[in-house]
């Protein structure tokens, strides 16, 4: 396996970055199933795992933490991540200090380990300075703790603003960012990703077969998977769905573009977001051994300019056929009282 640069950080990571969050409740509840796909992930080379204390509510960091209990720890790249809300309490969430440092604390237990390679923001936070959040992070840094920060599905307008807020403020900056990215969902191609490159980040997206749709898995005339994700999100899967319909079409195109490659649906997509000059590493979420075997293929697929060209024609750049598969809604748009004045003024 060839490995790449993490952006600027001169940390090596594979191309194919494992994913953890279908090992749990959320997916496969076999801890040592899971453990031996993750056992069998490194043993083919993959050097990167990326989990988050939300993924079945810390269960994906326990199990992830005894898979790599012992000597493998040390060869492995581990990112996880923080805001998701862990508890009742209000401040079991978000992106303050005060919940960073704990936060952190309770990954550290669950993952078995003595440091973070990667810990990452979530998502943002619009009701905390990304100063708070950069300090705190900051902090982890020198306490050896962790020893990278990173963003997760931010818009570019707000990973400018945390870049210009470390350097000026003299705190730690993201040195990468994971969104989500994959020929369903090209919308990060127009600011995300140039921003990211301008600014050396390393770029490691999520979903890039966009939750299944990109594996042939979901086709006209087929019955909806109802395990998995499909069960959690089912209005994504609706084949009534408009946006699911035309995402039905599309495979059917896509799939006669993979055979002239001579490759499958899923190694098209894959092998599509590794072929962006951006990106460091994409994500791979196997639930089964099965999954897994299948996708690890992917990493020495080389698509030529023409099959992209295909895919360009099919699928425009910058385009998210599902705008849901945006990942983050900016708060502008989902709360009212920020786009009116009060009554009378």
């Amino acid at each position: 396996m060839r490995y790449r640069n993490l952006g600027r950080t001169g940390v090596k990571v594979s191309p194919l970055c494992l994913g953890t969050m279908m090992f749990g409740e959320w997916g496969n509840p076999d801890h040592e199933d899971s453990i031996r796909i993750i056992h069998a992930a490194l043993d083919a080379g993959i050097n990167f795992v990326d989990t988050a204390d939300v993924y079945s509510q810390g269960e994906s960091e326990t199990i992830v933490g005894k898979a790599l209990s012992g000597a493998r720890r040390d060869n492995v790249v581990l990112a996880t991540k923080f805001h998701g809300a862990m508890g009742r309490d209000p401040n079991e969430q978000g992106n303050s200090r005060r919940w960073i440092i704990k936060e952190c604390e309770a990954s550290l237990r669950r993952l078995q380990t003595d440091w973070i390679d990667l810990y990452q923001v979530h998502r943002p936070d619009a009701q905390t300075d990304v100063d708070e959040t950069l300090a705190g992070l900051s902090d982890l840094i020198h306490q050896g703790k962790i020893r990278m920060a990173g963003s997760s599905t931010f818009p570019a307008e707000e990973i400018v603003e945390a870049q210009w807020t470390a350097e000026r403020r003299n705190r730690e900056r993201f040195v990468c960012e994971q969104p989500p990215y994959s020929i369903f969902a090209r919308g990060i191609e127009a600011a995300v990703l140039p921003t990211a490159a301008r600014y050396g980040m390393g770029v490691i997206p999520w979903s890039p077969l966009n939750g299944g749709w990109l594996t042939g898995r979901y086709r006209r005339g087929m019955d909806t998977p109802t395990e998995g994700r499909a069960s959690r999100q089912p209005g994504r899967f609706d084949p009534e769905n408009p946006v699911n319909a035309r995402k039905l079409d599309l495979v059917e195109k896509l799939l006669g573009v993979a055979e002239d490659a001579g490759c499958s649906l899923t190694h098209l997509a894959l092998a599509f977001v590794l072929r962006h000059p951006a990106v460091s590493a994409a994500i791979i979420g196997p639930r089964t051994m099965d999954q897994l075997v299948d996708q690890l293929p992917a990493a020495d697929v080389v698509l030529e300019d023409k099959i992209l060209d295909r895919i360009d024609e099919i699928v425009p750049p910058g385009t998210n056929i599902n705008p849901e598969d945006g990942g983050y809604a900016a708060p502008a748009l989902t709360a009212a009282w920020r786009r009116r004045r009060p009554s009378g003024r």
